[in-house]
This record gives structure tokens, C-alpha cells and sequence, in this order.
């Protein structure tokens, strides 16, 4: 499951409001640069650290009079505006750590004026966010600074202290959402370390649980797909909060209705994907029995929207050596309506006519027949279980016969195919080869039925 693509950021070059109130000519000469030295970089940080001091020091000495320190809010949210510039010369941020840019910018996510730690998680979103490989030593001179600075239990923090009410304030929290990401991608051990500090997927959660959907509910779903795509650690930590029954909950609004928009299907596709992860320990397989996800996942198959696929996937993963599954799906009456999909008989549209997509859908509902037969074993359970194959005239046999053809077949043609090949021009070894025929459908012809 590949992570989804990075949401849009804030244009480097967006004014903050208030940021014509300042005299900024001491740093005239750095505005006129077409590249950022090092020297140019330092000013500018002392510059922001300054401002930052400035404010800190008003507020203690005035906090009961706003009046007295806004003069300084309005110059801090300049500066910090103005340390965008550093995005542009990550491979500065080595030079700059040490001089107090993590630690600055990890005090601004903690200050009184939601607006200022608001305006550092869109300049971290910034500062933490490029495509370019050689920029990746930078950012992560940055990022390790930033988790030595506390800074990814601010940002959690922050996530609960932002009232998405507030238009302003929920452009933040997907500030927040993206740096989380950013330093996710940099440092994907953090993955572990931030759902284990903090209260990261609890929030995810709750926010999953809303029922109206927006770009934040989306990214929510992205963020949650990327801690639990590659940890065990996240897949049971997830489970323990209830989150099998949650995700449930969440994708439960669909079980009757197609998602209205292209970014609604992607976070729909983006819950299953966690389901499908979070299924992967036996304990969450249990939890997911129990809160009648086999259930739920046979009704979205017979109403036959958008979800179907990815309906029998979560099943798949839920019922894949955990019998107990195989038998409640067997108890609730799935058996009619996994051998229609078996027989072909699925919902078509415009978005599922692909061949690749038919072809994907077969190979799953393989996997969960498959699936039955090796947790179901004895009993009436596999007396029903083997009787689909003689209903109709053994129509299921002349089915599965048809798929061992047509795989043998794809197999036989992708081995001709390599043995065609010049091996060494390729450089080839014997996984890629294999690899290659289980593509071809070698995985698919192996299940045993």
C-alpha cells in the first residue's frame, strides 16, 4: 500500500498578516539575493530568534495587556514569514541546527497566540518538504534536530489545540498533518517513536469517526495508513484504543453510498488500507470478529458500491489463518455471496470495466475461498463450504478450471518469455525472475483450494 501523495502547501512566498507594519530594511540585502549564503541564513535566524525574545519578554512583563506586546506579535509573525527563504537552501540547515533553528522554531509551536504556532507549522511544512534527493541530508540534519526539540509532541499537541471551526486554524492543522508526514518520510523509524510518545493516534481516530468529510478528514486517513503500513508496534498500539471497532465505524458510512468526490474515494481506499493493516496481528483479528466487521464487510458486498473490492480484501486479511473469521463468515450466510463474485458476477462501472481491475478482483476472491478452506476444516461448516461446487452442475468446478487454465497459461507465456531474454544485458537474478512469474499469476495458481 502505497502512502498518498503530499497535500498542497502554502506558496513560499504568502504574506503574513501584518507584515507590512515592520521595518524590515536591516534585511533588505537578503531579499536581493537570487541564492541564500550561509551568512545571508544566519542573519535571518538571529534576526527571528530576536523578535522571538522580544515577544517572549513583552508578555512576561505585560501579560494582563495585550496592547503592550502587539506591537511585537505583529514583527515575530513577519520574521518567521520571512525564514521561508530557507526552504530554498535545506543544505544550509546542517550550518543552522546548532545555532538554535530547530529549538526556535519547536518554542513557536508552543506560544500563547494560536496564530504564531500556527504560522510555525506552515513554516516547517515548508522548511521539511522537498522531492529533491540531494536536498535529503539537509532535511534531515533538520528533522532529527526538530525530534531532539520535542517538537513531534508539539505538533500533536497542537493537533488538539486547533479548532477546526476556525478556517484559519484548520489551514493549521493541515500544516501540522503535512510536517508529520514530511518527517515520517525523512525518518520513517518515527513512526513508532511518535505513536508511542504521544496521543497521535487517538486523535486520528476521533477525527476518522466525523461524519462530514473534508481535506483534514482525508489527510487523517493518509497519515493513520502510513504509521500502521509498515509497525507492528502501530497495528496493535491501534487496536488497544478500540481502533478496529473504529475504523469500522468510519468506513460503516459507505456501506450504502459511493464517496461524492475523487479525494472522498482516496480516503475511503485509505481506511480499508489501515483495516487491512491493522488486521494483520491475531489479537486485532479477534477485535475485528467480535465488532462484526465480517458482517459489515458482506453487506458492502451485496449493496455493491464503490467499496466491493475492498470489502473482500479486509476480509481476506481477516479471515487468512484465523478460522474463527472463516466460521462467522460462514454462519452469516457469505458463502452465496463470495462464489458470486467466484462466478464473475460483480458490479460493473466505469470506474471497474478495466481488465486489471476484474482481474485483481478474482485473484482476491480466490485468496478468501481459499482462505475458507483452510479454516474451516470439518463439521457442516465444510460440508456447505464443499456443496457450492457441486450446486448448478459443478458450475464452481468449470469455474476454478477455467482460472487454472488461463493462469497456467499467463505463467507458461511469462517463462518463455524470460528464458527469450538475455539474462546478462538484464542482470537478472533468480527472485526477479521468480518475482516476475508471480506477477504473471504463478501466486494466484499456487493457492491451494
Amino acid at each position: 500500500m502505497d502512502s498518498a501523495p503530499k497535500r498542497k502547501r502554502l506558496d513560499a512566498d504568502e504574506e503574513a498578516p501584518g507584515a507590512g507594519a515592520v521595518d524590515l530594511s536591516s534585511l533588505e540585502a537578503v531579499d536581493a539575493l537570487d541564492v541564500l549564503d550561509l551568512r545571508a541564513a544566519k542573519r535571518l535566524l538571529l534576526s527571528f530568534e530576536r523578535r522571538l525574545r522580544d515577544n517572549l519578554e513583552a508578555r512576561m512583563k505585560h501579560p494582563d495587556d495585550p496592547a503592550r506586546f502587539a506591537d511585537s506579535e505583529i514583527a515575530l509573525h513577519a520574521e518567521t514569514d520571512r525564514l521561508r527563504l530557507l526552504a530554498g537552501a535545506p543544505d544550509l540547515f546542517p550550518d543552522l541546527v546548532p545555532l538554535g533553528l530547530a529549538s526556535s522554531l519547536s518554542s513557536l509551536l508552543t506560544h500563547d497566540n494560536a496564530d504564531l504556532a500556527a504560522a510555525a507549522a506552515s513554516l516547517l511544512s515548508d522548511l521539511t518538504d522537498s522531492d529533491d534527493p540531494d536536498d535529503l541530508a539537509g532535511l534531515r540534519s533538520l528533522a532529527d534536530a526538530l525530534v531532539d526539540a520535542n517538537a513531534l509532541d508539539l505538533l500533536v499537541h497542537n493537533l488538539s489545540r486547533f479548532s477546526e471551526a476556525d478556517p484559519d486554524e484548520a489551514e493549521a492543522v493541515h500544516h501540522t498533518l503535512a510536517v508529520l508526514e514530511n518527517l515520517l518520510e525523512l525518518r520513517p523509524h518515527l513512526a513508532d517513536l511518535v505513536c508511542d510518545r504521544t496521543k497521535l493516534l487517538r486523535w486520528l481516530l476521533a477525527r476518522l469517526k466525523a461524519r462530514e468529510f473534508d481535506a483534514n478528514k482525508q489527510y487523517a486517513s493518509e497519515i493513520l495508513a502510513i504509521l500502521l503500513q509498515d509497525s507492528p508496534a502501530n497495528q496493535k498500539r491501534l487496536g488497544q484504543i478500540n481502533g478496529v471497532d473504529g475504523l469500522l465505524q468510519a468506513v460503516a458510512m459507505y456501506k450504502s453510498r459511493d464517496p461524492k468526490t475523487t479525494d472522498e474515494e482516496e480516503m475511503l481506499e485509505n481506511l480499508f488500507d489501515c483495516l487491512c493493516c491493522v488486521l494483520m496481528p491475531m489479537e486485532n483479528k479477534e477485535r475485528f470478529v467480535k465488532a462484526e466487521g465480517v458482517e459489515l464487510m458482506i453487506i458492502i458486498m451485496k449493496q455493491k458500491k464503490l467499496a466491493y473490492n475492498s470489502a473482500i480484501r479486509t476480509l481476506d486479511f481477516a479471515m487468512t489463518r484465523f478460522p474463527p473469521a472463516c466460521e462467522r463468515f460462514v454462519d452469516v450466510l457469505g458463502l452465496k455471496t463470495a462464489f458470486a463474485a467466484f462466478m464473475g458476477k460483480i458490479p460493473v462501472s466505469k470506474k471497474n470495466k478495466k481488465e486489471s481491475y476484474q482481474e485483481a478482483l478474482e485473484e482476491r476472491v480466490i485468496s478468501l475461498i481459499a482462505s475458507l478452506f483452510g479454516g474451516i476444516t470439518k463439521g457442516s461448516r465444510r460440508i456447505r463450504l464443499l456443496g457450492k461446487f457441486v450446486e448448478n452442475e459443478c458450475e464452481k468446478i468449470d469455474r476454478l478450471m477455467e482460472f487454472y487454465t488461463r493462469y497456467s497459461e499467463r505463467v507458461k507465456a511469462e517463462t518463455e518469455k524470460l528464458d527469450d531474454l538475455d539474462l546478462d544485458d538484464l542482470e537478472m537474478d533468480e527472485d526477479e525472475r521468480y518475482n516476475r512469474k508471480l506477477e504473471a499469476g504463478l501466486y494466484t495458481l499456487q493457492v491451494p483450494l
